[in-house]
C-alpha cells in the first residue's frame, strides 16, 4: 500500500513545514482520512456537553461581591444566619389610598397573603407620597436550597393575590421589586438574551459564510464546528466548576467565544483548503498542506488566545477566574475542534466543496499583487512615515476620553425599564424616597437600637443624605442602610465607606457592605492581581510569537500596537458608556463609567483576538520570507492573500459580538460592544495600515534576533518570480 494512504502519512509536498506544522498537518490528514470515526467521537462529545448543561447551570452563582472580602462577608453572614428569606415590595399605583374601599381592599389582599404558608410578614401599606400609590413590603419565611420550590410557590402566590386587586380596584395597576427580586428578574432577562444572541449571530453567519464561500456546504462547516465547540465547551466548564466558582457570566462568555473563535478558525482553514484546491491538489494533499500552513497558524492562534486568558485565573476573584476558566474551555475546544472536527467535515463534504474559478484563475495566474489588499500595503509603503504617524495620531486620539474613566457597576443602570423590578426600583426613588440598593450598609452583631444610635452620629456627615431605620437581620444581628449625596459609586462614597470602617460600631463584629464598599473592595483586588495578569499575558504573547516568527522586534512591535488598539478601544467605550456619546443610536445603556470587569475581560479577550489577527497576518508574511522574497514584497503578497479573509472573519466576528453588544443587560452589553469596537479598530487601521507601515520601515529588520543563523530555505513547489528575481509561492 502506497505510504501516503496510511492515515498519519503526508503527501510528498506537505512535507516541507516545520515540527508544529509537521504534527498539525498529520493531525488534519488522519481526521480527513478517518472522518466518520472522528465525527462519532465529537458526537459522543456533544451528546455529553448537552448532558452536562444542567449541572453547570445549577453550580452558577448570581453575587455582585467579591468572595472573601469584607463587603461579601456581610452578605455571607446575612444569608446564613437571617431567620428571614426572601423580601419582596410590592407597588400598587393609580389608585387613591384615602378612599375606604381602596384601602379595605389593600387590607384585605394583605391578610389574604399573610396567610400563604411560607409568607412571614407583610407590612402595612405606605403611601407615596403625590398619594397616588402604596408600597406594601413582604418577607418570606427562610427556605433552603432543597426548598427553593417552595419558596416559588409562595413567592407566586402572593404576586397572584397582589395582582388580583387590578380586577378589585379600577385603574390599579400592580408590580414588583425589592433587592431580592431584580437579580431573578435579571436572570430571566440574561437567559433571554443569550438565545437570542446565539440563534441570531448564527443566522447571520451562516448567511455571510454562504456569501463568502459561494456555497451552503463550504458555509456549513465552520459553524457546524461551532455547535461542537459550544457543546463541549460545557463539558470543560463542568471540569473548572470543581475549582472555581462559575460565575452567571460564564455561559455567555462559553457562547461568546465559541461560536466568535469557531467561525473564525473554520473559515481559515476552508478558504485555506479551497485555496490548496485551487491549485491543483486532490483532496487528502489540500487538507495536508493547507493544516500545515493555516493549521499552523490557527494552533498559534489558539494557543496565543489560551495563554491571553490565563491572566484572568491569577485575580484572587471567583468572577473574573470563572470568565477566564470559560474562556480557556472555548479557545481550547475551538482549536481542536477547527483541527479535528473541521478536518473530519471537509473528508465527508470534499466531493462538494470545489473551488470557484475565480480561485482557479487567480492560483494559474500566479499574480497576487493586483488586488485590493495589496495595493493598500502598497500605499502604505510609499509614505510609511506619515501613515504611522497619522495612525499612531488617530489611535492616540481614540484613547485620550480613557483618562475621564470612572470604575462602576451597572447595578440599576445597567438593566433596562423592560424588567418589571426595575421600573419599580425607579418609582420607589422617585415617589418613596426610598433605595433599593443602597450605596453604604452596615451589618453588626448588636440589637437595632444600639445599632440605631450608632448610625445616628453618621447623619451630619457632608456624604450622608439619609439614615436607615435598622432592622433585625437574626437575633442579635441587626443592619443599617445609608444613602449618599452624590453617586452612589463615587469617590467620595468610597471614602465614606473606609471612614465607617475606621469607626465601626462597638460591641461586636461589623461588616459594611453596599454599592460603594463592593466596588471599593473590587478595585482593591483587581489592582492586586493586575501587575501578575498583565505579566503573564505580554509574556506569553511574546513567547508565541517568538516562537512562530523566530524574531524579536516582531512580537515586541504587535504587542505594542495591540496596546495602542486596546487603548483605543477603551477610549471609544469611555465615551460610549460613561459619556453617552451615540448611546441613542446605538441604544445602549449609560451608566456613568465601565464596569471593571470589563476593563480586565476586554484586556484579556482583545489583546488575544487582536494577536489572532497578527498571527494569521504575520503567519502567511514567514511562509514567503522564509521562501526568500524581499519583505516588502512579502507584506503586499501577504496582505492580499490574507486580507480578505481576515476581513471576513473580522466582519463574522463583530456580527457575533454584535449581537451579544445588542442584549439588554449592561454587562453582557459592554462586553459585545467592547469585543466589537476592538476587531473593528485592529482589523481596519492596525492590519491593514500600521502593520504594512511598521514592517516597510524596519525592513530586514523584522526578522532579527540576537540568536539568528543564515541557512537555506528550500522553497516550497509553487513558485513564481519575484521583480527582484527571488522565488516565492502563490
Amino acid at each position: 500500500m502506497p505510504r501516503q494512504s496510511r492515515g498519519w502519512a503526508l503527501p510528498t509536498s506537505a512535507r516541507d513545514s516545520d515540527i508544529l506544522g509537521s504534527m498539525v498537518a498529520r493531525i488534519g490528514a488522519f481526521c480527513f482520512r478517518y472522518r466518520w470515526a472522528v465525527l462519532i467521537g465529537w458526537l459522543l462529545i456533544m451528546v455529553a456537553g448537552v448532558a452536562a448543561a444542567g449541572p453547570v447551570i445549577t453550580k452558577v452563582t448570581t453575587t455582585r461581591a467579591v468572595q472573601g472580602t469584607e463587603s461579601d462577608d456581610a452578605q455571607r453572614v446575612v444569608r446564613a444566619e437571617a431567620d428571614h428569606g426572601l423580601r419582596m415590595v410590592t407597588l400598587v399605583d393609580g389608585i387613591d389610598p384615602s378612599r375606604p374601599d381602596v384601602r379595605d381592599a389593600v387590607a384585605g389582599a394583605s391578610a389574604d397573603v399573610s396567610a400563604i404558608p411560607g409568607v412571614q410578614r407583610v407590612d402595612q401599606p405606605v403611601a407615596a407620597a403625590d398619594g397616588r400609590a402604596v408600597r406594601i413590603g413582604v418577607m418570606l419565611d427562610r427556605f433552603e436550597q432543597p426548598e427553593r420550590d417552595a419558596e416559588t410557590d409562595a413567592l407566586n402566590a402572593a404576586q397572584d393575590r397582589f395582582r388580583a386587586l387590578a380586577d378589585a380596584v379600577p385603574g390599579a395597576e400592580v408590580s414588583f421589586g425589592g433587592a431580592d427580586i431584580v437579580p431573578r428578574q435579571a436572570g430571566g432577562a440574561s437567559q433571554n438574551d443569550l438565545v437570542r444572541a446565539e440563534g441570531l449571530s448564527l443566522a447571520l453567519t451562516l448567511i455571510l459564510l454562504v456569501f463568502v464561500f459561494r456555497g451552503f456546504v463550504a458555509a456549513a462547516v465552520p459553524v457546524l464546528a461551532t455547535i461542537a465547540t459550544m457543546t463541549g465547551a460545557l463539558v470543560g466548564l463542568l471540569v473548572f466548576s470543581r475549582f472555581v466558582d462559575l460565575d452567571i457570566t460564564v455561559l455567555s462568555v462559553v457562547v461568546l467565544l465559541g461560536l466568535g473563535l469557531s467561525i473564525d478558525y473554520g473559515l481559515l482553514l476552508v478558504a485555506r483548503y479551497r485555496e490548496e484546491l485551487a491549485r491543483g491538489h486532490d483532496p487528502h494533499t489540500a487538507v495536508a498542506k493547507a493544516w500545515s500552513t493555516a493549521g499552523r497558524t490557527v494552533s498559534f492562534s489558539g494557543l496565543t488566545i489560551v495563554f491571553a486568558l490565563c491572566g484572568l485565573l491569577l485575580f484572587d476573584m471567583p468572577r473574573l477566574q470563572a470568565m477566564g476558566a470559560a474562556g480557556i474551555s472555548a479557545a481550547l475546544l475551538a482549536l481542536v475542534a477547527a483541527l479535528t472536527f473541521t478536518a473530519g467535515l471537509l473528508g465527508v463534504f470534499h466531493k462538494r466543496i470545489k473551488p470557484s474559478e475565480r480561485m482557479r484563475r487567480r492560483a494559474s495566474e500566479g499574480d497576487v499583487e493586483r488586488g485590493f489588499f495589496a495595493r493598500l500595503a502598497r500605499m502604505s509603503q510609499r509614505s510609511p512615515r506619515a501613515v504611522v504617524i497619522v495612525t499612531t495620531g488617530l489611535l492616540l486620539l481614540l484613547a485620550a476620553p480613557l483618562a475621564t474613566v470612572e470604575p462602576r457597576l451597572p447595578q440599576l443602570a445597567g438593566l433596562p425599564t423592560s424588567i418589571e423590578s426595575v421600573r419599580v426600583s425607579h418609582e420607589l426613588a422617585e415617589r418613596f424616597g426610598e433605595t433599593t440598593f443602597p450605596a453604604v450598609r452596615v451589618v453588626a452583631r448588636t440589637d437595632p437600637g444600639t445599632l440605631q444610635g450608632w448610625a445616628q452620629k453618621w447623619s451630619g456627615d457632608a456624604e450622608v443624605a439619609r439614615v436607615g431605620q435598622a432592622e433585625a437581620e437574626a437575633p442579635g444581628l441587626s443592619s443599617v442602610a445609608f444613602d449618599v449625596r452624590g453617586d452612589s459609586q463615587d469617590e467620595a462614597a468610597r471614602d465614606l465607606v473606609l471612614r465607617m470602617r475606621a469607626d465601626r460600631p462597638t460591641g461586636g463584629e461589623s461588616w459594611v457592605t453596599g454599592d460603594a464598599a463592593i466596588l471599593l473592595d473590587l478595585l482593591g483586588r483587581i489592582y492586586r492581581g493586575l501587575p501578575a495578569a498583565i505579566a503573564v499575558t505580554l509574556g506569553a504573547m511574546l513567547v508565541l510569537m517568538l516562537l512562530m516568527t523566530r524574531s524579536l522586534l516582531v512580537p515586541l512591535k504587535a504587542v505594542l500596537m495591540n496596546v495602542l488598539s486596546l487603548g483605543a478601544t477603551y477610549g471609544v467605550l469611555t465615551l460610549i458608556f460613561q459619556h453617552g456619546v451615540l448611546a441613542g443610536p446605538l441604544d445602549t445603556l449609560t451608566i456613568g463609567g465601565l464596569t471593571p470587569y470589563l476593563l480586565v475581560t476586554v484586556f484579556a479577550f482583545a489583546f488575544g483576538f487582536s494577536m489572532d489577527y497578527e498571527v494569521f497576518l504575520l503567519g502567511r508574511i514567514k511562509e514567503y520570507v522564509d521562501s526568500g522574497m524581499e519583505t516588502n514584497v512579502a507584506v503586499r503578497r501577504g496582505l492580499q492573500r490574507t486580507g480578505g479573509i481576515v476581513t471576513s472573519a473580522a466582519l463574522l466576528m463583530m456580527i457575533v459580538f454584535g449581537c451579544f453588544g445588542a442584549a439588554s443587560l449592561g454587562d453582557i452589553e459592554q462586553i459585545g460592544v467592547g469585543l466589537f469596537v476592538a476587531i473593528l479598530i485592529d482589523a481596519t487601521i492596525v492590519r491593514c495600515l500600521l502593520v504594512p507601515a511598521t514592517m516597510t520601515l524596519l525592513g530586514r529588520w523584522n526578522w532579527w534576533a540576537p540568536w539568528r543563523r543564515t541557512r537555506v530555505v528550500a522553497p516550497p513547489r509553487e513558485q513564481v518570480r519575484t521583480a527582484g528575481g527571488g522565488i516565492a509561492p502563490v
